[in-house]
């Protein structure tokens, strides 16, 4: 994952999950192409008391900081676990949080590519891509 990344699309930075495997995923990924990395508990996969409608806000909340705060790269990488990416793809397209029986599958280093563009249409360039693993 690290390889193809760092060839095809490497981030400038690395928003990352604080739990264990996003956070061994993004130093790893950190170290192999020298960018920054940044560890957020917002990142973190739905919690005990936590409701899909406050978990979606949550993702909704955790996107605006990350773009408002990666405003001078031109790429980022955020690592993440299922739920909470399928929290940003929702937040990205701007469902209603209302809408919670839309899931995005997202395998273990599962790559999406999402784009905000200078148009008015954001751009999916694909989800879930794991031909790395191949």
């Amino acid at each position: 994952m690290c390889r193809r990344v760092s060839e095809e699309f490497p981030p400038e930075f690395i928003w990352s999950s604080t739990l264990l495997r996003a956070s061994e995923t993004a130093e790893t990924l950190s170290n192999t192409i020298q960018c920054p990395v940044t560890f957020l508990d917002d990142l973190r996969e739905m919690q005990d008391m936590e409701s899909e409608f406050n978990f979606r806000l949550r993702a909704q909340n955790v996107l605006s900081y990350i773009r408002e705060n990666s405003a001078n790269y031109k790429r980022i990488a955020i690592i993440s676990h299922g739920g909470m990416i399928t929290k940003i793809i929702e937040s990205f397209l701007q469902l209603p949080p209302e809408i919670n029986d839309v899931w995005f599958n997202s395998n273990n280093t599962g790559i999406h590519l999402l784009e905000y563009t200078d148009h008015p249409y954001k751009l999916i360039r694909f989800l879930n891509s794991t031909t790395h693993l191949n």
